[in-house]
């Protein structure tokens, strides 16, 4: 797998980057469904072993095991400077005051705690989870700089929120002279591209890559409108980002299968060679409880969409509320 310069940063990475939220304990959690210690290794020296050397985590996920997991993981099969690693900082972890959102004690508190869990000195990419509307943005960003400058964090990011939002932030560090956010990792798939009103011509201008989380749409353009799977009846986050009841969606879905099925590949290339092929897009965040997971993603890369193809995929969507961060 060739990798590629993450914008402007300067790092390689790999066109795929290994999202872990399916890894932790699943009773320290809201996500039921993840995958323990000893089921996770497994996928995470396959990813290793496919050329991936991207992977991002949340002090959020699982209380904080996956972080856990996953630093363990990488210590034992990968050179800490070959890898990009990225976590998270915003969801609290426990139910008290000050354990949560973007204020300068939470983020100080946060990424120490983010680095015992993982097991290293800094992290590559610190990003702020969501949009704190209760802390100002320069104590944001001017914490996030300082935690640049203590090395504890070599660049920072952002994930989910509006355009402006992100435009506020971007000219607040540039009249401070703060470090900048890097990234954006956003929700963008072909079941939600309202990403593709704003925010994704803001960072082509910007010259800031894209992230793209839930690049298949949890699963729901990989098979059948109608079907479930396990995941999806436990996911109440899911289940606030995806209506079932919007026939349009049902039609986009049926569209993937159908040029799946013209091209004879699996419908998980298909849904994820659109997101890769995006304007901007430097790395989509995969999720893989199964090997398949990640040979079909790996494969994704290598499958050139053609133009009549995209237009039968992107001919059916509708306007959708914006979801995922509000």
């Amino acid at each position: 797998m060739q990798t590629k310069k993450l914008g402007r940063t300067g790092l390689d990475i790999s066109p795929l980057c290994l999202g872990c939220m399916t890894y932790g304990v699943p009773e320290r959690g809201p996500h039921p469904w993840t995958l323990r210690e000893e089921e996770s290794r497994p996928l995470i020296k396959r990813a290793l072993d496919l050329g991936i050397n991207f992977f991002d985590t949340a002090n959020y996920y699982s209380d904080g095991t996956s972080e856990e997991i996953v630093g363990r993981a990488l210590k034992d099969y990968a050179d800490r400077d070959s890898i990009v690693l990225a976590t998270k900082v915003y969801y609290p972890q426990k139910n008290q005051p000050n354990a949560g959102g973007l204020s300068r004690k939470a983020i100080f508190s946060a990424i120490d705690a983010s680095l015992k869990r993982l097991g290293t000195d800094y992290v590559d990419l610190y990003q702020i989870h969501r949009w704190d509307y209760a802390t100002p943005i320069e104590v944001t960003l001017e914490a996030l700089h300082d935690v640049v400058k203590a090395g504890k964090a070599r660049y920072i990011g952002a994930s989910s929120m509006f355009a402006w939002q992100f435009a506020k932030a971007l000219y607040t560090s540039d009249l401070n002279g703060w470090t900048r956010f890097a990234t954006m990792q956003n929700h963008l798939n072909l079941l939600h591209r309202e990403e593709e009103r704003e925010m994704i011509a803001l960072c082509a201008d910007q010259g800031i890559p894209l992230l793209p989380w839930s690049p298949l749409a949890r699963g729901r353009l990989t098979r059948d409108f109608d079907a479930g799977s396990a995941r999806q009846e436990s996911d109440l986050v899911g289940k606030n980002l995806y209506d079932a009841t919007v026939e349009a969606d049902r039609q986009v879905v049926e569209a993937v299968a159908d040029v799946a099925r013209d091209r004879g590949v699996p419908r998980a290339q298909v849904a994820l060679a659109w997101v890769i092929q995006k304007r901007g897009v430097a790395a989509p965040i995969i999720g893989a409880s199964k090997p398949g997971h990640l040979d079909d993603a790996a494969a994704a890369l290598d499958l050139e969409l053609m133009p009549d193809e995209i237009a039968r995929l992107e001919a059916p969507y509708v306007p959708h509320a914006v979801v995922g961060f509000q």
